[in-house]
């Protein structure tokens, strides 16, 4: 294993594992009060096109770590729909503010 290689296995567990914080705090507090779905629909699209490049390159490296990444990303996504959902239903379908805000611009 040379060098390049090395630093891109490291490069990419740290960015497989980027999201796990993410995942980590929704599922713990049962909440994603300031995740941006704009941010996360296009990280989902963006784990997506580098799986097929790393398939096109023969890159395990990048297929991996970004199957790993976009799994953590639909993980993210279900719980926070999931949660969402519970805090509407907690409250009869009306509610006065979002769970999850959407980014400001």
């Amino acid at each position: 294993m040379d060098t390049t290689e090395l630093i891109g296995i490291i490069a990419s567990v740290c960015t497989g594992i980027s999201l796990l914080p993410q995942l980590i705090k929704v599922l713990k507090e049962k909440k994603a009060d300031q995740l941006s779905w704009g941010m996360m629909a296009v990280l989902l699209v963006g784990f997506s096109l580098w799986i097929v490049y790393g398939i096109h390159k023969k890159d395990l490296i990048i297929v991996i770590s970004n199957v790993v990444s976009l799994i953590l990303n639909i993980l993210i996504i279900f719980f926070s729909w999931k949660y969402q959902n519970k805090v509407q239903g907690q409250s009869g379908g009306q509610q006065d503010e979002l769970p999850i805000k959407l980014a400001e611009h």
